[in-house]
């Protein structure tokens, strides 16, 4: 589950992470009185207005419509309305949101860190999380953070460092002392530097997180390091550890469709092709998509309908299927070995029945026990379904449909 900024760094200060101070606001109105707030509070002369979405590049996208960024400074409390008026229900277009962007229903004002002092500000880039080849937790952490970090791992690698961290144990004092001196960091600076390493890590173990990003990590002018911006996502299967994580979701941030195949238990995520799948186990639904596209098509999803299909998962499958316009066909392959694929291929023609006007080839591949008698119903029940028994006979139908 992705989590809005603010939302990131209100967990984070509970784990004693520093963090840029900011009030989340969903009004142009609310967004003045918080920079009040924040200039008396804070002494900022400027604030910060960033809009809250579930994308990076936020700085460097724009609104549509509006010579607006999703980042900007306001230097006034009219400076502060004029830039919230501007994000607030505007679409924001940024490198990952693609060119369909995202509504921005709330900002955050937040206080100005880059004041005058007696050192020079720095940024730096720093993030956890799962090394999969190697099983362990790593920390990737830059000198050049900002808004050009992608340049840098794809231009200057060598400026990216990487601390594995022992599946058994913590993060070292040694090994964050490594990290701030890797990043140019001494005396008090490097001090402040070790505590915040070492409360992110935990934090990022604490709250179960399948990433935790800090960029820029800000060095401010009197040496305190804290967490400019923050992205972090927590692991759904730990989330009933934290209901009070859980409570945090923003549904009007996901794709509707996977929103609603969730309230019926199942795994689906929208792809950009022409045929939609519906199978029972991830691995099989992997080779599914795989055949999909050797006989020409595109998967328009991944469905896993689990291995205990019925007629209520099918038909709520079809129902989310049907909802993407570019689907030509649908692929049904079920393995019957938890659920009798002869309750399976009932299941598809009672949802078929039920949803009516289905005017696009449905092919249902099902092996497993009662395959025979499956293949029989499905034959014998009058609708325009396509049954298969064999892998390549089921291609076969795909490639035609999309032919």
């Amino acid at each position: 589950m992705n989590l809005h900024e603010y939302q990131a760094k209100s967990l984070l200060k509970k784990y004693n992470v520093p963090v840029q101070e900011g009030i989340a606001c969903n009004t142009p109105g609310e967004a003045e009185e918080a920079y009040r707030q924040i200039h008396t509070q804070y002494s900022s002369k400027f604030a910060v207005v960033k809009a809250q979405i579930h994308a990076g590049g936020r700085g460097k996208g724009t609104i549509v419509g509006k010579d607006q960024r999703g980042v900007a400074v306001g230097k006034s409390s009219e400076d502060v309305v004029r830039i919230a008026g501007n994000l607030l229900g505007g679409t924001l277009v940024t490198i990952q949101t693609g060119p369909a962007g995202k509504v921005v229903n709330k900002v955050l004002v937040a206080q100005d860190v880059y004041y005058e002092g007696p050192n020079p500000v720095k940024e730096f880039y720093l993030s956890i999380l799962l090394d999969r080849t190697k099983g362990q937790n790593v920390i990737m952490y830059s000198t050049e953070g900002g808004m050009n970090i992608e340049d840098v791992a794809h231009d200057t690698p060598e400026k990216i460092f990487k601390e594995w961290v022992h599946p058994a144990g913590v993060l070292e004092a040694f090994q964050a002392r490594k990290i701030a001196f890797n990043l140019g960091l001494s005396g008090e600076a490097m001090k402040n530097c070790v505590k915040f390493v070492i409360n992110l890590y935990n934090a990022y173990v604490g709250l179960d997180c399948g990433m935790l990003e800090i960029n820029p990590l800000f060095k401010t002018s009197d040496e305190k390091i804290i967490a400019v911006d923050c992205k972090m996502n927590v692991d759904d299967n730990a989330l009933m550890r934290h209901p009070d994580v859980a409570a945090l979701r923003d549904i009007s941030e996901e794709d509707p469709t996977e929103v609603e195949a969730g309230k019926f238990n199942l795994n689906f995520v929208k792809l950009d092709g022409n045929v939609g799948c519906m199978v029972n186990g991830a691995g099989l639904a992997m080779a599914t998509m795989d055949m999909i596209k050797l006989s020409g098509g595109e998967p328009a999803n991944f469905l896993d309908v689990g291995g205990t299909a019925n007629a209520q998962t099918v038909e709520a499958g079809f129902r989310i299927i049907l909802k993407d316009p570019k689907v030509k066909a649908i692929l049904i392959n079920i393995f019957g070995g938890i659920v009798r694929c002869d309750r399976v291929a009932q299941g598809v023609i009672d949802a078929y029945t039920s949803i009516g006007n289905i005017n696009i080839p449905i092919i249902v591949r099902l092996q497993g026990t009662n395959a025979d008698v499956a293949k029989k119903l499905i034959d014998e029940s009058g609708l325009k379904v396509q049954s298969a028994i064999l892998l390549s006979e089921a291609a076969a139908l795909v490639n035609k449909a999309v032919a």
